[in-house]
């Protein structure tokens, strides 16, 4: 059956649709209400010489469909389709960062806290998202060093000999170690520690208060001293609290800047009416296909949005102006969809009207600026896609979400999220009035993202330093990075390279070569822990402060080496990186399951890499050097009558024992240059394997 004749059998009902190539991948997935209506309309339109619609059906040979119940289960399931197939002609989001949550594994015998991205049903309580992402790992050390709650590895379900650092420098109970602390102790730190993350201060103070003054009472001193400081920081949160608390709600604010086929899409979160963070997103190769004006009426039939729908709209004082409610709750967990193999064969309506593909324009809220005609950017359907991709799988969704444009799947798409989170969810398209303002600043930052990304300007050091901040969630701006790399070839002379980035430049003077004394043979991660172990036990030793981060040159081995170096010596709050080769993916450690993938033209992916190469390049160059001068301390002193001011005064005037050795073979006078005549035979016979002339004696 061919192409045509199955489409000819597609159902009215609504469900997905999937285009395969020749050899089976998927190449386009979308949505319908009537599945038939839909992909006979692409035919109709290649007919017409649509060119990006033309270019789609030339590659497609087979089509594949999923029914499903109605047109909210075709959102979600087009999303999923889309997430795990990524089909080329579809908008795909590239960007899939998500925010941080405070995890508190009230499953464990002794709770701990962490930072995590990932939520699972695993008897843990989740507190977030937070914005922006580094406030998350404030937040834990700030219950590190107030309420002694640990985020260590430490298995906890046993006692141990001995507690770590953590303990002596006070920021952890020591459920590690027997009776240094009592269960009932440790449960209400862990109850402090809920309180204070689930915003309930009134209760929290005074579950403080009453214990404080017990402890004085009991002449515990100490303690109560520790309940005295909790207090004091519940307090100072208190206060920010009432600061930072206005009438007005979460929100998501969306704006665009597309020029040249290339687009830049800025999403700012409003929490309690307060820009708290900011998202860029970047397409510089749309997919040649884009469904710009496909749409469908109430009936199921296939209907077209003309251009000039697609225009941006000017402020009007006839449009009507939209409301926006309170926070939001977390996502409800995804529902399952069900999929029809086969159904029977339905002839197609003849009355069906054939879609128009609108030409897009260059649209960017501020300016007017037009591409030629052919261009299939429509940011109606654009936004119907990233909206989609973006909060369908998210654990948190605010009440309001504002968009520069209005789009087909806006009511739908908002009632889908509106169940699965809970409550009320709105997609507004603003066209007037604060709401058109707040949409219209954003346009203006996507803008100036649009110019930063693609007109080539250079950041500052500093936007590069905070970006790197943020890119590997450190608690404070880096001002020193310390890189280091292993060298060798297959093991022999084994060195290692310590590099400096400091306040935005490479600090040569402090540059550092190793030799590896302790490791024999084939072994980077041994090396690297070696080095790792000597390098900050010295600075330990010699009370020098730490860098604001270690990078390794390497993979997850040689950053849990590393790691494993500097948890010998006590020290387990460094930031430490890596960076493997060739997928150029950065591990943070402790984030291992959550790598860092940066953009190619990231200019902070850029200042890694400039000190990863430059470590490479410092390791390359010692390990050349260790190895001439292995070279040149064996095999000349074996020459008889060359000694080491010999070997020298040869190695200067030639460069290199290959040299010396091609003179010999070719121009044997030109080494009396600097040595005898029979130091040359010598050195002669020796790279010619010719043998000594014997002795004759001669008698009188």
């Amino acid at each position: 059956m061919d192409l045509y004749q199955k489409i000819r059998t597609l159902p009215t009902t609504p469900g997905c649709y999937l285009y395969k190539n020749a050899e089976g991948e998927v190449i386009y997935v979308g949505k319908a209400k009537n599945l038939r209506a839909r992909v006979r309309s692409y035919f109709l339109q290649a007919s017409q010489a649509n060119a990006k619609t033309g270019r789609l059906m030339r590659e497609a040979v087979d089509v594949d469909y999923i029914t499903v119940a109605n047109e909210h289960e075709a959102l979600a399931l087009e999303n999923n389709l889309i997430k795990q197939r990524k089909p080329r002609f579809n908008i795909l989001l590239r960007d899939d960062k998500t925010y941080p949550y405070v995890k508190l594994t009230l499953g464990d015998r002794y709770p701990k806290v962490f930072v995590t991205r990932r939520l699972r049903k695993d008897g843990s309580a989740y507190f977030g998202p937070y914005f922006p992402g580094n406030l998350a790992y404030r937040l834990v050390d700030l219950i590190h060093r107030s309420f002694l709650i640990p985020s260590c590895k430490v298995d906890l379900s046993r006692y141990h000999p001995r507690a770590c650092l953590q303990y002596y420098i006070k920021r952890c109970l020591g459920p590690c170690v027997e009776n240094f602390t009592t269960p009932e102790d440790y449960r209400q730190a862990v109850r402090d520690v809920q309180l204070f993350l689930e915003g309930r201060p009134g209760e929290l103070e005074q579950r403080l208060t009453t214990r404080m003054q017990q402890a004085a009472e009991a002449e515990h001193y100490e303690l109560a001293a520790r309940l005295r400081d909790q207090l004091s920081t519940v307090h100072q949160m208190l206060d920010k609290q009432r600061i930072a608390t206005t009438d007005n709600e979460d929100a998501d604010v969306f704006g665009f800047h597309y020029e040249n086929e290339m687009l830049a899409v800025n999403l700012f979160h409003m929490r309690s009416g307060k820009i708290v963070d900011r998202r860029d997103f970047f397409w510089e190769d749309l997919p040649e296909f884009m469904e710009a004006s496909l749409v469908e009426d109430d009936s199921g039939d296939v209907a077209s949005i003309e251009a000039s729908s697609q225009q941006p709209t000017e402020v009007s004082s006839r449009a009507k102006r939209s409301e926006v409610e309170g926070p939001a709750v977390p996502l409800e967990p995804p529902h399952t969809l069900s999929s029809t193999e086969s159904l029977p064969s339905l002839e197609p309506d003849p009355a069906c009207p054939a879609p128009e593909i609108g030409e897009g324009t260059s649209l960017t809220q501020h300016t007017s600026l037009s591409e030629p005609p052919g261009s299939a950017f429509s940011p109606a359907a654009f936004f119907s896609a990233l909206l989609s991709q973006l909060y369908l799988d998210q654990g948190y969704v605010p009440r309001s979400i504002l968009v520069p444009v209005d789009f087909p799947d806006r009511a739908p798409l908002a009632d889908l999220l509106a169940e699965r989170t809970g409550h009320r969810v709105e997609i507004l398209a603003p066209q007037r009035g604060e709401k058109r303002s707040l949409v219209d600043l954003v346009g203006q930052n996507a803008k100036q993202s649009y110019d930063q990304r693609f007109r080539v300007l250079i950041p500052s050091q500093k936007a590069i330093a905070q970006a790197l901040q943020d890119a590997l969630t450190l608690e404070e701006i880096p001002r020193r990075i310390e890189c280091f790399d292993i060298s060798h070839i297959q093991g022999a002379e084994t060195v290692a390279s310590m590099v400096v980035w400091e306040d935005g430049a490479m600090k040569k003077s402090d540059y550092r070569k190793f030799q590896v004394r302790t490791v024999t043979g084939v072994d980077d991660f041994a090396s690297m822990r070696e080095i790792i172990h000597r390098r900050y036990k010295r600075l330990l030793e010699e009370k020098k402060p730490f860098p604001s981060l270690i990078l390794i040159d390497g993979g997850l081995g040689q950053l849990h080496a590393a790691a494993e170096a500097l948890n010998e010596i006590g020290v387990t709050l460094q930031p430490l990186a890596s960076i493997a080769k060739r997928e150029e993916i950065i591990y943070v450690y402790g984030q291992e399951n959550d790598p860092v993938v940066l953009d190619r033209r990231s200019p902070v992916l850029h200042l890694v890499q400039k000190i990863r190469d430059e470590s490479h390049r410092f390791a390359i160059t010692y390990h050349r050097k260790r190895r001439e001068m292995r070279d040149r301390s064996s095999e000349l002193l074996e020459i008889p009558g060359v000694g080491a001011r010999t070997r020298q005064r040869l190695l200067e005037h030639f460069g290199s024992i290959r040299a010396i050795r091609q003179t010999a073979e070719k121009t044997p006078d030109a080494l009396t240059a600097v040595v005898n005549k029979a130091t040359a035979e010598k050195i002669r016979r020796y790279f010619t394997n010719e043998p000594a002339a014997p002795i004759l004696n001669v008698l009188p």
